[in-house]
């Protein structure tokens, strides 16, 4: 008994409606009167536990009870069903077998007199469950039975699952006799949210919270699902919380795959077919088309369907049949042997092509195909693989180009593939790519050009050993431009490998000091930049490197870092823009990040903070933090440390600066930089030995690898600063003198005014005479020149700190929220008094004063059609000196025009 209960209660919840009925029928047949119940809806909805409920309550009213279970494997059995019938009625000794071939041979409803005879002694209650796998000779004998229910106390009580039965039909109502007959369908319902509760509290012993029974309500279609993994989660003695929600999910997987598992083994031949190839494509392809594939190919369509929906298994949906659920098709999948699987996977896949289905669908077919050297698979999945690119999906994209290189191909072809396939597995499998790469170089049969483009693009990635490993055993195989470009490499990596220990590699050719080619241009112009030595020749030889089309990109970068050095800024900015236009992300994720970082500590050189924000977010876009190798991520670390402290961001620039350093990443000799932006932090916050400390160790490492150039950082000012303030004087003014002298000799003004007005605010000199720029070098220029501003107003000289003042204004008017505006406003208010308010920065006197005044109403909020009747303008003319206003001033809309207009009026 205690086993009946633990089938019946759960399913039986909000079946009480259905209960009440069977319960009459079961009442009326005691009393003598006859009834045709079908309970109906889709598999797990308690069909099978009503019917034992209805046959247990015939048993204890004392009624005769026959049963019988219809089943897919005996559904071309004839008699299947009334065989189980006559042996209830009979007995096994009887024989039901004799019952239905004796007598007359061609009898074709054997026992049914012998039922109905019995029925008239004791009314006889007939329970028949899973009606849509009767075989047609059972279903015409229960339908026989059904006209015939007037003649004796008999209620048939029967159980459908899914989709209407096969014809002839299951007898509908109103084909049963009217009058002494009760006859009727009852549909059940999924399980509501409150029935859901119910079940959750009856099975688990307590109530389940609210994200628990929603949980457990994606399993409510089917009652006998939800009760069979309640059952097995709270046989593990979980509660019914929100937490335990995974362990429900994963216990409803498994029950539904078991059921699907044992409904597998009892479906005919055919229904199997289709539902493999329904699990490998059926959301691709029409129904039809599906069942062209199954073999063998099903011959009547319809029945499969309708098997298939009868089973649970699937659903239709429109004019398409549908597998029920991810569980279903996995387990379906499984159930295939792994050849079969494929076959029907590339049988399909050819099927989806000439459909002219969308390349990634049929690209996800070939992926679980075996290869067939097919021209249009090759070209599905090359087409798939950049469409993958184009919508950011590297993971997939390298999924369809390693399927693609599974095809029988062209040696060269082979190999563009690869390198294709590297590039993008920077984002997903790094190591993997740097592996693919290396190989690519050691290549025998590679392309010319391809061992170079491979060393290039592994040292996009930033791991400099790799690179000089991978070049200089390329090297031996190369010949012509190829051998050039990997010397180039070579020494490019050579200038930011992390150690000094000596390398195990064949000797490489040094770098000429005018070399031809440009991708040794590039590196060469990067070395003089490094060194701070012949800055015109630098220039030159970057410009040299950036002319035509090198298919390599690290040495255009390198040329590209050497103009900025320079402060040849306009030009380094068009010349990134044009190498990442060439680059594109989708194709060379790593490289494409080194661009878009690179870009962003130009703009934050030129005060353009905004955008070096947007670089900043696009970089990691390209390659995320886990792509980047250790030995290159402290630059993205350093330059968004330095931006967030120029716009103000102290909180955000602490957090950052104070991260623990994933692993390897402090061994690089670019951890001076981020070392640079934590000892200027200190500074600002007035920690003068925390400043020294970092910006002495900053300085050990550019020594180290011999990168002295002030222009790079200025780590020396920073130190003397603080030696200064810590009181060693003398030290300071060494070190300022000494980065005075690097930066005469580099020549660039704002690496030349950052270090002289460093060494005035250090010894009381001031710095020499210059004739004043309409705008500052740089940031850093624009920082010292307002410092300077700052300490000849201490002393005395307004008028010498005025026309500093102004021309060091002209880059926070552009950014008027950062941290140099505040500083500009700071020291204006000093020189004008507290009612005097900031002056207006050159930028803004360069305005008319037409335009001032649009700019100034339009700053406050007024809208362009209340200024033009304010002024008496048309709104035209207000748009068109707006638009002047914005360019002039170099912002980009009304948000930093309010926030230029509010600052210089001290708001």
């Amino acid at each position: 008994m205690r086993n009946d209960r633990r089938h019946a209660e759960p399913p039986l919840v909000e079946r009480e409606r259905e209960q009440t009925v069977l319960a009459s029928v079961v009442a009326e047949l005691a009393g003598g009167r006859s009834a045709m119940v079908t309970v109906t809806g889709r598999p797990g909805r308690g069909q099978d536990a009503l019917l034992r409920w209805t046959a247990d309550l015939g048993h204890a009213r004392g009624l005769r009870v026959l049963r019988a279970r219809a089943t897919p494997a005996e559904r071309d059995l004839p008699h299947g069903v009334v065989v189980q019938l006559l042996t209830a009625l009979l007995g096994p000794a009887a024989g039901p077998v004799r019952a239905l071939v004796g007598g007359d041979p061609g009898h074709h409803l054997p026992g049914l007199p012998a039922l109905l005879g019995a029925a008239r002694a004791l009314p006889t209650l007939v329970a028949v469950a899973d009606t849509q796998w009767l075989d047609a000779a059972s279903l015409r004998w229960l339908r026989a039975l059904a006209r015939r229910l007037p003649s004796a106390p008999v209620a048939l009580v029967a159980s459908r699952d899914g989709a209407p039965p096969p014809e002839p039909g299951w007898p509908a109502v109103d084909a049963v006799p009217a009058g002494p007959v009760l006859a009727m369908e009852l549909p059940l319902a999924p399980l509501s949210a409150r029935g859901v509760a119910t079940a959750v509290e009856s099975i688990c012993g307590v109530p389940g919270d609210e994200h628990f029974v929603a949980a457990a309500a994606a399993t409510a279609g089917s009652p006998a699902v939800l009760e069979e993994a309640l059952r097995a989660f709270a046989g593990r003695g979980y509660p019914p919380v929100a937490e335990r929600v995974p362990e429900l999910c994963a216990a409803a997987a498994a029950v539904t795959g078991e059921h699907v598992t044992r409904v597998l083994r009892g479906l005919p031949g055919e229904a199997v077919a289709v539902l493999r190839a329904l699990a490998v494509c059926g959301d691709l392809l029409d129904f039809p088309l599906v069942c062209s594939l199954a073999e063998p190919r099903p011959p009547d369509q319809r029945r499969v369907r309708d098997t298939l929906e009868a089973a649970g298994l699937a659903v239709t949906d429109g004019d398409t049949l549908r597998i029920c659920g991810p569980v279903v098709r996995s387990r379906v999948l499984e159930d295939m042997p792994a050849a079969q699987r494929a076959d029907l996977h590339g049988r399909a896949a050819e099927l989806a092509y000439r459909a002219a289905l969308p390349d990634d669908q049929i690209a996800e077919l070939l992926v679980r195909a075996e290869p067939s050297g097919a021209r249009w698979a090759l070209l599905a999945l090359r087409r798939a693989a950049a469409t993958a690119r184009r919508e950011r999906d590297p993971r997939r994209a390298a999924g369809y180009l390693s399927r693609a290189l599974a095809e029988p191909l062209a040696p060269a072809h082979r190999v563009r593939l690869s390198l294709e396939r590297a590039g993008i597995e920077a984002v997903t499998t790094p190591e993997a790519s740097d592996r693919r790469l290396g190989e690519l170089a050691r290549a025998a049969t590679a392309e010319p050009g391809l061992r170079a483009r491979a060393v290039d693009l592994g040292l996009a990635r930033g791991d400099a050993g790799w690179a000089l490993r991978a070049a200089a055993e390329a090297l031996p195989g190369a010949l012509g431009a190829e051998r050039d470009r990997l010397i180039a490499l070579f020494w490019l990596a050579e200038q930011t490998r992390q150690d000094d220990t000596e390398l195990m590699v064949p000797a490489v050719p040094g770098l000429p000091d005018r070399p031809g080619t440009p991708a040794q241009a590039g590196v060469r112009a990067w070395q003089l930049a490094l060194r701070g030595e012949h800055p015109d020749a630098a220039r030159e030889l970057a410009r040299r490197a950036l002319v035509g089309s090198d298919p390599l990109v690290l040495p255009r970068l390198a040329a590209c870092w050497t103009l900025c050095l320079t402060e040849d800024w306009a030009e380094a900015g068009d010349r990134l823009d044009a190498l990442l236009a060439a680059v594109r992300p989708e194709h060379a994720p790593a490289a494409a990040a080194r661009v878009l970082t690179t870009r962003a500590e130009l703009n934050l050189r030129r005060g353009r903070l905004a955008a070096v924000s947007g670089d900043l977010a696009a970089a990691e876009r390209a390659l995320p933090r886990s792509g980047w190798h250790p030995h290159a991520v402290p630059h993205l670390i350093a330059v968004r440390v330095a931006a967030a402290l120029e716009s103000g961001r102290f909180d955000e620039a602490r957090a950052l600066a104070d991260a623990p350093a994933p692993s390897g990443v402090a061994e690089s000799v670019l951890w001076s930089c981020v070392l640079f932006t934590k000892a200027w932090l200190a500074a600002l916050k007035g920690r003068w030995a925390d400043a020294a400390a970092w910006s002495r160790e900053c300085g050990r490492r550019l020594l180290r690898r011999q990168w002295t150039n002030p222009a790079l950082l200025p780590w020396r000012s920073l130190t003397a600063r603080a030696s200064g303030a810590l009181g060693d004087h003398a030290e300071a003014v060494r070190l300022a003198r000494e980065e005075v002298a690097l930066a005469r000799r580099w020549g660039t003004p704002g690496t030349l005014d950052w270090a002289e007005h460093c060494l005035a605010l250090l010894d009381g000199d001031r710095p020499a005479s210059r004739t004043p720029r309409a705008a500052p070098a740089g940031l850093a220029a624009a920082w010292a020149l307002t410092e300077r501003a700052a300490a000849e107003l201490a002393a005395g000289h307004r008028d010498a700190a005025e026309p500093l003042l102004t021309e060091a204004s002209a880059i926070p008017a552009r950014y008027p929220s950062g941290l140099l505006a505040r500083r500009v406003r700071e020291v204006a208010a000093r020189m004008t008094g507290p009612a005097g308010g900031d002056p207006p920065g050159p930028a803004w006197t360069a305005l008319s004063e037409p335009e001032r005044r649009v700019a100034t109403l339009a700053a406050r909020g007024h809208a362009n059609r209340d200024i033009a009747e304010r002024l008496a303008v048309s709104t035209r003319t207000v748009q068109h000196r707006l638009s002047s206003a914005y360019r002039k001033l170099g912002i980009g809309g009304r948000a930093e025009l309010g926030e230029l207009v509010r600052a210089m009026e001290g708001t």
